[in-house]
């Protein structure tokens, strides 16, 4: 004999009432307004368009069971009312009204004996929450090697950065980072190739394919920094455009860059971001020509908060990535002298204190989340461009380096892709 066995209940009369895992389900969506159920059974109950009765068997024995659900959370709209039928609902006559009124509720009964009838095993509801995307992938791209290229390389869902592929899109640097959009996408944007900042934009598909420029996508400008917010868009926001601005350009969960917002915190470049909780996010540190230690929360609308200050030593140059699910990790960078500080950032969007030796010192790196829960910090300068990588555990340890993961180069984006 193969399958699941499940444990059921010997009733007075000698048959056998099913348990939770022995119930049957009903797969016809109940939307009417009165229902008739009956005993080791369970029924998805629709009341988006009208509240709905629904009649228990008017006869039960020790051990009938039956399991309600509210299918589009909507009994808190349009609430569910029990009607048990002659036989008695947690001791009380028939003649009680019994309303079940809560979104996302569930309602497990069970028949006991005629003092007591029917009673709730659990009428527990199940929070709405978003559910942040579960990308497992990344992509490398763009930079500078001494000249500014469109190089990209693809991360797997194991770590391991691939080899070089060239030609996609405009060769910039100084910005095109990366962000994941619509849970297994992503898109580079902005920088500068050199002869000035640029405003152009390249999204890539859930199979890493990037590709090829959009332009006027906002106010042209190099040294912002991007991130995920609200499960499944992006923000752009700071940067040089000429002068440090607050300019913020937040990017929906098909793609399009919206035009500029102003007005978020102090205007600066170089500066990291990074999605931590479930659907927020956080920009700091960066460069007024002054090294900042200032940081901002970005709510799941996509508004950047006030200045926050003291989050650690004051750098730019930095990167920052989304890891263990619902934090991040802030790396690298410069104080004058380039660093391997680190510092982590718990689910509530607090930043630790500095914590060093997470490899070579660095700056203007780039940072991937993959395998769902993990991420890498990659490439940069120390003296001279490197291609080294590091990988960062779920709970933010970062190891030591890896060299040899592509062309050496710094000023590149990253962005996370594929579920």
């Amino acid at each position: 004999m193969s399958g699941i066995v499940t444990s059921n209940v010997a009733r007075a009369s000698g048959t056998i009432a099913a348990t939770p895992g022995g119930l049957s389900w009903d797969t016809a969506v109940v939307t009417g307004a009165t229902v008739t159920v009956e005993a080791a059974n369970g029924y998805y109950i629709n009341t988006t368009s009208n509240a709905c009765t629904v009649t228990l068997p008017s006869s039960a024995e020790a051990g009938d069971q039956i399991v309600l659900v509210d299918y589009a959370r909507t009994w808190a709209t349009n609430n569910v009312t029990i009607d048990s039928n002659g036989l008695t609902f947690q001791g009380n006559a028939d003649t009680y009204t019994v309303d079940y009124d809560t979104a996302g509720q569930s309602l497990n009964i069970v028949y006991a004996d005629s003092t007591q009838g029917w009673l709730p095993i659990s009428d527990d509801a199940v929070a709405d929450v978003p559910v942040t995307p579960i990308v497992n992938k990344g992509i490398f791209a763009y930079g500078y090697t001494g000249s500014y290229v469109s190089t990209s390389n693809l991360l797997s869902n194991i770590g391991v950065i691939a080899a070089d592929v060239t030609g996609v899109g405009t060769a910039r640097g100084y910005g095109a980072l990366g962000a994941n959009y619509g849970g297994d996408k992503g898109i580079f944007a902005f920088g500068t190739n050199g002869d000035g900042v640029l405003g152009m934009s390249n999204l890539v598909s859930n199979l890493g394919v990037v590709a090829s420029d959009v332009s006027a996508v906002g106010t042209a400008r190099s040294g912002l920094a991007a991130t995920t917010y609200g499960t499944d868009k992006a923000i752009y926001a700071y940067g040089d455009a000429g002068g440090y601005v607050t300019t913020r350009n937040l990017v929906s969960n098909s793609g399009v860059v919206a035009s500029d917002a102003s007005g978020a915190g102090t205007a600066r470049q170089q500066m990291g971001a990074a999605g931590y909780g479930t659907d927020l996010a956080v920009y700091a540190y960066g460069s007024t020509g002054a090294y900042l230690n200032v940081k901002n929360l970005v709510n799941n609308s996509g508004v950047i908060a006030a200045d926050v200050t003291g989050v650690g030593t004051a750098r730019n140059g930095i990167r920052a990535v989304r890891y263990g699910g619902d934090k991040a990790i802030f790396a690298y960078g410069s104080t004058g002298s380039i660093v391997s500080l680190k510092n982590l950032v718990n689910s509530s969007g607090v930043i630790a204190s500095d914590a060093t030796g997470v490899g070579t010192a660095r700056t203007s790196l780039s940072a991937c989340r993959y395998g769902e829960d993990k991420a890498v910090f990659a490439y940069g300068f120390t003296s001279s461009v490197v291609s080294l990588k590091n990988l960062v555990s779920n709970s933010g340890v970062v190891a030591a380096d890896v060299s040899g993961v592509g062309t050496a180069r710094q000023q590149l984006g990253a962005s996370e892709y594929g579920y």
